[in-house]
């Protein structure tokens, strides 16, 4: 069976992002000082980092600024 020929543009469009490279823009999580996933809110951020901090607590949850270029504690649970 033949493999399909990709075009350069979706060449592109797969090339992954460097993990130990900050984003330039929206929020990240940072798990035990690794940037995992991105978010475009902060609420969505923090929603995340919450359902990971339930089912794993002694994990070191921050989140990522990339507009400020600054990390905070994520405090779970609200309030």
């Amino acid at each position: 069976m033949k493999k399909p020929v990709l075009s350069l543009d979706e060449i592109e469009a797969k090339k992954p992002r460097r993990a130990d490279l900050p984003p330039n823009e929206g929020y990240v999580l940072v798990v035990d000082g690794h940037f995992k996933s991105e978010f475009k809110t902060v609420e969505a951020a923090e929603e995340a980092g919450g359902k990971l901090k339930t089912k794993f607590p002694k994990l070191q949850i921050q989140i990522y600024d990339a507009a400020t270029k600054t990390r905070s504690p994520l405090h779970w649970p609200p309030g």
